[in-house]
């Protein structure tokens, strides 16, 4: 991610040739166009609600808020087993609706929390993982506005103004990662992807549920609003942070699978056959009785 300019999404693949590539993330999933794959398991997170660690690190890199997860959280119901390596956040800017990366039919939701996992069977950590094909799992959970704040959002949340410059960290309370995630772990999309800020390795197996997560007003603002992307000494004025997501890509041939069955839907010819259908009905019923009236008078 970088700031709108010359340095900006456009000019990515000028430093970082993946970031061109033709399994790039996050993308618009089409809902109606995921393949149905009910031989998809549930995911299945090990360790996420009783994490070892009494402390958790917290960190403003300039791009992001990043939660450093412990290596007893695991990951499984994928190809191999997948080690929890950091969790982080995307957002749009006070004011506005937008900022997820990942879109639903055309939909971007006010922001969107990445869970980043490394296969630990095949590589030794998430450095080496990120530049194999699906050496990276990542889950995608959308964040929409309810009406009341959420408890395991505010663990997070709270702490953000002990990291408002880049560069800062804080040690926060450990919390159970669980109750970040959707109810439903056995309903997602699934898609191979990258990456979505440089270098963009192509790396990732994609899942993102459809069912968002709600947080309140307060808490979105709180996302939006209490981090500068740049360092406490500097002597210009401080750059809030914001819109910090990735434009969709192109699909480019890749398929999406759904964990889930294609919800049944009418194509446009049904719905005027019904239409035309319930209209000649409704007409010839009346011409019956007209004409039944007619003959009995």
């Amino acid at each position: 991610w970088c700031p709108p300019g010359p340095h900006g999404q456009q000019h990515w693949h000028e430093g970082h040739p993946e970031c061109g590539g033709r399994a790039q993330s996050p993308i618009d999933i089409a809902t109606a166009w995921a393949q149905p794959d009910l031989s998809l398991p549930p995911l299945q997170p090990e360790g996420y609600e009783h994490p070892e660690s009494p402390r958790l690190s917290l960190a403003n890199n300039g791009h992001t808020a990043v939660l450093a997860l412990p290596p007893s959280l695991r990951l499984r119901g994928l190809p191999h087993t997948f080690t929890a390596v950091q969790l982080h956040f995307h957002w749009g800017r006070p004011g506005h609706a937008a900022g997820a990366e990942h879109l639903l039919d055309g939909h971007r939701a006010p922001a969107e929390m990445h869970v980043v996992h490394f296969d630990a069977e095949r590589f030794a950590d998430a450095s080496t993982a990120q530049q194999h094909p699906g050496g990276l799992a990542v889950l995608g959970v959308l964040l929409e506005v309810g009406d009341d704040p959420h408890p395991a959002y505010d663990n997070i949340l709270k702490h953000l103004g002990s990291i408002r410059y880049a560069g800062q960290t804080v040690a926060i309370p450990s919390f159970s990662i669980r109750d970040l995630l959707p109810a439903h772990l056995d309903r997602y999309y699934r898609y191979n992807g990258s990456l979505t800020t440089p270098p963009c390795f192509q790396s990732v197996l994609w899942t993102v549920f459809p069912q968002p997560v709600r947080i309140s007003r307060a808490q979105l603002e709180q996302l939006q609003g209490s981090l500068y992307s740049t360092e406490e000494a500097e002597p210009d004025e401080p750059q809030l942070l914001v819109d910090n997501f990735r434009a969709p890509q192109e699909l480019n041939q890749r398929l999406v699978l759904s964990s889930f069955p294609r919800a049944p839907r009418c194509h446009t010819g049904e719905v005027i056959a019904i239409i035309f259908g319930t209209v000649a009905g409704c007409v010839g019923l009346f011409l019956a009785v007209h004409f039944g009236a007619k003959r009995m008078r």
